[in-house]
């Protein structure tokens, strides 16, 4: 299996690949859209903001790309910005973003120190078998590492499988058909962020 990082100038690039060496499993890093049409898997990851995020997609040529691709069913996770991305629009920059996860991207209240920066709990919200995967040997309120001043809002309440609490209860997990995305840093989480994109490597 050939997993491909994607490469569009913001993320811990680096961090997602030596999480899956620890992992053993082959990756590599590339903005090729070759590259990225012959992969099994797709991880965005992305730290930054929504505007600059999607300017470097289209400049790249890489939102039509990576919309085909998710939308023909290959599996993808999206981590922090790249979970964003996948959104209709942010309120970050008012940017429309991939448009593939109908909802908004919204800022945090502005009584709230932000960015959120640090360690915070994953409230669990589904029982279903596939959300069970995802989260096996991760329990109930683990803590993951988080940096966000935005939170993602889909329209779809059902996609949520993790909440966090930062203020409000916002979506910090989502499972959606092949896509499963983060607001945490699962490569930033130590082992229980190894543990989480491991069961999502066997999901795929």
């Amino acid at each position: 299996m050939k997993i491909v990082i994607i490469d569009y100038g913001l993320g811990n690039l680096g961090s997602v690949k030596n999480t899956l060496n620890k992992l053993g499993v082959d990756s590599m890093i590339s903005k090729s859209i070759d590259d990225i049409e012959k992969a099994d898997a797709l991880i965005l990851p992305g730290v930054g903001s929504a505007k600059q995020g999607m300017e470097n997609l289209k400049t790249q040529c890489l939102d039509k790309v990576l919309i085909n691709e998710i939308k023909k069913g290959k599996p993808f996770l999206g981590i922090c910005l790249g979970m964003q991305l996948l959104f209709s629009t942010s309120e970050e920059g008012n940017v429309k973003c991939l448009n593939v996860i109908n909802g908004k991207v919204k800022k945090f209240n502005s009584e709230l120190k932000v960015p959120q920066i640090g360690w915070n709990e994953v409230r669990i919200k589904s029982l279903e078998l596939r959300v069970k995967n995802l989260f096996k040997n991760v329990l109930d309120k683990s803590s993951f590492y988080f940096v966000n001043s935005f939170y993602c809002l889909p329209d779809d309440k059902s996609v949520i499988v993790g909440k966090t609490e930062y203020g409000i209860n916002y979506c910090s997990v989502l499972l959606k058909n092949n896509i499963t995305a983060t607001q945490f840093h699962p490569e930033k989480s130590g082992q229980i962020g190894q543990q989480f994109i491991k069961n999502w490597l066997n999901l795929i």
